[in-house]
């Protein structure tokens, strides 16, 4: 069977719709006999920006109503930042396939400061990310954290307004953006570790849907993808959620993956750090194993 039509799922702003562009162009490059459409979505979390993700259910409220998209037939897949995704998915639907991965690192974003060790004593900084803050905190201690949520152009121009000293947002976005220009500064992966997934363009669809995961199969990256999976692997084995400041790193080098995680306290009083190589065919085991690693060292009192 050869399918000449293909529905993506996307959230409705701005960086999805590019995203899920970007994946467009991929599958038309890899077989040009395709038509493919977007199929906006707002979903809840899109909708609900004075409230914390935690208190409204946590990252799954980003993909929810596109998974439903996928359930009820009106898609054929979905295209997700990696970090958003849940680490349990319905039991219809997989992620076969991720692209290469952008850069995963975070970034301080500022009108009047050029880095973060510049900023002055109490200064205010603009990030909703526990993760982020937890290990912001162990830099400077004395730093203000207020939340901020949305999409990239609202919380530039709350920055833009005066609301924040700086902002903290993650760079892949801005590069797909192409809004580079406003990057002051990168956090060394050692200084601030990305959450799982972070920089990663996943594509969900159904399991029995055996056409489409043949047409995605080309988009698939296997180092990106068996780095996440690690990544993904490392969470889900703590049982962590948006209310938990959890991260986790992968690279490969020479067919070795190196994965480092870390969970801490919400505080920042209390953070543990953890790394750990084996073969790229193990890659979800290394996950298990360091998350295991950790638990035992305490991180579970910390969650």
């Amino acid at each position: 069977m050869t399918k000449r039509h293909l529905t993506i799922a996307t959230r409705e702003s701005p960086l999805a719709i590019k995203q899920a562009e970007l994946v467009k162009a991929a599958l038309l490059a890899a077989h040009p006999h395709l038509s493919v459409e977007l199929l906006g979505i707002t979903t809840r979390a899109d909708k609900l920006l004075n409230t914390t993700l935690f208190d409204i259910g946590g990252k799954g409220l980003f993909v929810k109503e596109l998974e439903e998209a996928l359930l009820d037939g009106r898609a054929d897949m979905a295209v997700h930042s990696m970090k958003d995704v849940p680490m349990d998915l319905p039991d219809e639907l997989m992620v076969p396939v991720i692209l290469h991965r952008e850069d995963a690192r975070d970034v301080f974003i500022s009108n009047r400061y050029h880095s973060f060790g510049e900023l002055p004593q109490s200064a205010i900084v603009g990030t909703s990310s526990l993760r982020r803050q937890t290990q912001l905190r162990a830099i400077r201690s004395d730093v203000l954290f207020q939340d901020l949520r949305g999409n990239i152009q609202t919380r530039l121009a709350r920055l833009d307004k005066g609301d924040f000293d700086a902002i903290v947002l993650a760079a892949a976005g801005l590069k797909r953006m192409a809004l580079q220009s406003r990057l002051q500064y990168y956090f060394s992966i050692d200084d601030v570790l990305p959450a799982a997934g972070q920089g990663a363009l996943g594509i969900e669809c159904l399991k029995q849907n055996h056409v489409v995961l043949d047409l995605i199969a080309p988009l698939n990256d296997v180092i990106t993808f068996h780095c996440v999976m690690a990544e993904r692997a490392f969470c889900r084995r703590l049982e962590s959620g948006c209310h938990a400041p959890v991260a986790a790193f992968a690279q490969v080098h020479h067919d070795q993956l190196s994965l480092a995680g870390l969970v801490a306290d919400q505080k920042g009083h209390q953070i543990l750090k953890a790394k750990r190589s084996a073969p790229l065919r193990s890659a979800e085991e290394v996950g298990e194993r360091l998350a295991c690693e950790l638990l035992e060292r305490g991180a579970d009192k910390l969650l």
